[in-house]
């Protein structure tokens, strides 16, 4: 490996811990992100079934 493929491995460690070091400390914060990442998913995947049901029941 190069140089800067080392450095990137170090970064990308260093990064990875810091994240989950900030997951960790704030995590009712990142639960309820989460939450609210699935209810848009949720809500997407609704809409997404609505427009495909419009689709086949104009054909």
């Amino acid at each position: 490996m190069d140089k800067v493929g080392v450095i990137s491995l170090i970064v990308g460690l260093v990064l990875c811990a810091l994240g989950g070091f900030a997951i960790w400390t704030f995590l009712p914060d990142v639960i309820v992100a989460v939450k609210g990442l699935i209810g848009i998913v949720v809500l997407l995947a609704g809409l997404m079934l609505v427009v495909f049901g419009i689709l086949i029941f104009k054909d």
